[in-house]
This record gives structure tokens, C-alpha cells and sequence, in this order.
């Protein structure tokens, strides 16, 4: 069964859940979003996760989510009445929801959180995060490939490691195949604002850009650079449909096969604290709908990087590399382990642009 809750019912539908609950009941998993399932990208891509897992467990476990939770006092009160309401395991899915989701473990301890893209652990909280850097990296290829100005564009949300270790991984892919490329940025401070990303993809073109990646949620920016005859890579899950011409191919994220392990662990009783990770590898991101207008080298380009993902072979932060300052970050021979990727706080060298603090 499913209940789709806003953020205002949250609180009355789930106070009274408990008082329902069966010794035979199904598990029940909770999930709370940062922006609408609606969304076309990151919250879109998580409820679908949550649908096929609920799907693979065929009648043994109960979802649900509640969607557009701020980062911050919101996001805890809705955490904590997901445990108060006897959810069996919690997903959080925005960094922003990382201390709430620490806070309100330590009240539950009987109940298992699980929080995506932080780092912060407890006794019955885990973390998860995707290798978005993989699929940046092959967007990375593709835009340094097809740019005819040398000018990518990349639409940031917020300066979190994530997000700037992508930008780095696009940068660093597109300076491989094209030494002249240049890549700038907006910072737009939103997850999913198809104004602001809308107004960020035209100013970026208005500077000269003609390839568009983003770290935001809304298919804005595909459509914004279709009507400007340009093109543009989707996040986070496929938006072809949103740029016919425009769209290069999407970098999909495929959270299904962790949210069916962790529940499988917790029936099982064999979960454990973890700092997961998943790429290519581990059918956690996937590469759609590459438009049949790519030219053949381009696409030859971005099959063969999927294959050195799939096989787990694509390592763009190994060293030697220097950051944008001209500083030693990656010494010769070393790979970044999993620890140090998520404290990446550095743009790497030939990025002409400042992180904001």
C-alpha cells in the first residue's frame, strides 16, 4: 500500500499510523525528499527507486515518502514522526538532511536511517552516495566533443563536495579530448527552480556557451538550450522527451538496487553501518538515451567510457593533480579513496573560477 503525503499532512496521517501497526504487518520504509517527485531529476529518480523496490518485495513492505522538505527545522520534524509513526527504516535523501537525520537516530535507535550524500554515521545510520562523477566524467567527454565555441557551462546548486568534485570530473574529462575547452559556472543556491535554472542555462549561453550540464533537478535547462538551437546533457534521470535535438544523452541515477539490498539487510538482520558507494558498477547509474544526432565519434567515445565504468575502471581523481591555485591535491600514483572524495573542496587547476563559501 502506498500513502502519498504532502508536508503539511505528514503529521496528522503519520501520528496515528502506530496505533494500526500488526505484529504481521509489513515493514514499513519511509522516504523524505527535498523537492517534488515531479521534479524530472533527483527526487523524481529516488521515488523511483522506491517504487521498485516496494515492487520487489511484493506485498512485505509498506512505502511513504513525503516530498518538498526543507533542508533544516522541517526536515527533522518530518524525520522524527516518520520513527515516531513505527517506520521500520528511514531514507533521507538530501545532504541537507544530514544532521536532522543524526539527531533524531539518536532518539530511535530500534529503527535503522539510512542518509544520502553526507558523511556523518551513527550506530543505526548509514550513508549512501552515487559515483556521479562516473557519468560527469562521460558528460565531460561528450561536451568537450560537440562544443564549437570551447565554451561548456556547467549550473551548480549548492558548493557541497558532490557537486564540486562533478564539476571537476566534467572539466577534467572535457580538457582530455579538447585542450582549448573553457567551463563556467553559476551557482544558482536551489536543488529545483526551473526559473532560476532556466535563467542560469541563457546566461550561460549569452556568454558564449553552446553545451549545458547541470547539477540541478528541472528540465529547464534542456528546454532552454532546445529553443536556442544548442545542447544540453540531462540530470539525474532521463530528459530526452524535454530536447529532441538539444539532448545529448542523460546520466541516470538507479536507486532501486540499493533500496532493495538495505531492505533485504534489515529483514534479514544483517545490516550494518556503512559509507556506500555505487556507480556504474553496481547498476547505480546508467547512461539514456543517446540521441541518434551525436556524431559517430562522439558516440563511440562516450560507449567506450561506459564500458571502463561498468568494469569500474574510470578513476579521474588520480594523481598527479593540482588544484586551481597551482597546489599538489592528488600526488603521482594515488587513486582518492572513497574518505577523501567526499571532502573534494577544490576546483582543479585550469578552472578560472572561485568556490563560494
Amino acid at each position: 500500500m502506498l500513502r502519498t503525503l504532502s508536508r503539511y499532512a505528514a503529521a496528522a496521517v503519520l501520528s496515528i499510523a502506530s496505533a494500526f501497526a500488526l505484529a504481521d504487518d509489513p515493514m514499513k520504509v519511509g522516504f523524505v525528499y527535498v523537492g517534488p517527485i515531479g521534479d524530472h531529476g533527483w527526487s523524481y529518480e529516488h521515488d523511483r527507486g522506491r517504487k521498485l523496490m516496494e515492487e520487489h518485495f511484493a506485498g512485505k513492505v509498506e512505502t511513504t515518502y513525503v516530498e518538498n522538505v526543507a533542508e533544516g527545522p522541517d526536515a527533522e520534524r518530518v524525520i522524527r514522526r516518520l520513527a515516531q509513526s513505527g517506520h521500520d527504516i528511514i531514507f533521507t535523501t538530501s545532504f541537507g538532511f544530514m544532521n536532522p537525520t543524526v539527531k533524531v537516530a539518536k532518539s530511535f535507535p530500534k529503527v535503522t536511517f539510512e542518509h544520502a550524500t553526507g558523511y556523518k554515521r551513527g550506530d543505526n545510520v548509514s550513508t549512501y552516495v552515487l559515483r556521479t562523477y562516473e557519468g560527469r566524467y562521460i558528460s565531460g567527454l561528450a561536451a568537450g566533443m560537440m562544443t564549437k565555441t570551447n565554451t561548456i557551462g556547467y549550473i551548480a546548486s549548492f558548493p557541497i563536495p558532490e557537486v564540486i568534485r562533478d564539476i571537476n570530473s566534467v572539466y577534467m574529462a572535457a580538457k582530455s579530448v579538447n585542450p582549448d575547452v573553457e567551463i563556467k559556472i553559476v551557482w544558482v543556491s536551489t536543488w529545483f527552480d526551473p526559473a532560476k535554472e532556466t535563467n542560469a542555462a541563457n546566461a550561460l549561453m549569452d556568454q558564449g556557451v553552446d553545451v549545458i550540464l547541470q547539477h540541478t533537478d528541472s528540465p529547464a535547462p534542456v528546454i532552454a538550450a532546445e529553443k536556442r538551437g544548442l545542447k544540453a546533457i540531462g540530470q539525474a534521470s532521463d530528459m530526452s522527451e524535454f530536447g529532441p535535438t538539444a539532448h545529448m544523452f542523460s546520466v541516470v541515477d538507479e536507486w532501486a538496487a540499493h533500496y532493495i539490498r538495505t531492505v533485504d539487510e534489515v529483514m534479514n538482520d544483517t545490516w550494518e553501518v556503512e559509507d556506500y558507494w555505487g556507480g556504474f558498477k553496481e547498476d547505480m547509474l546508467s547512461i539514456g538515451s543517446i540521441n541518434d544526432n551525436l556524431p559517430a565519434d562522439v558516440k563511440k567515445v562516450v560507449e567506450d567510457a561506459i564500458a571502463k565504468a561498468n568494469a569500474g575502471e574510470l578513476n579521474p581523481f588520480t594523481g598527479p593533480l593540482k588544484d586551481n591555485t597551482g597546489k599538489e591535491v592528488i600526488p603521482a600514483g594515488h587513486t582518492l579513496t572513497d574518505e577523501e572524495l567526499a571532502g573534494v573542496n577544490w576546483y582543479v587547476e585550469g578552472i578560472d573560477d572561485t568556490i563560494p563559501q
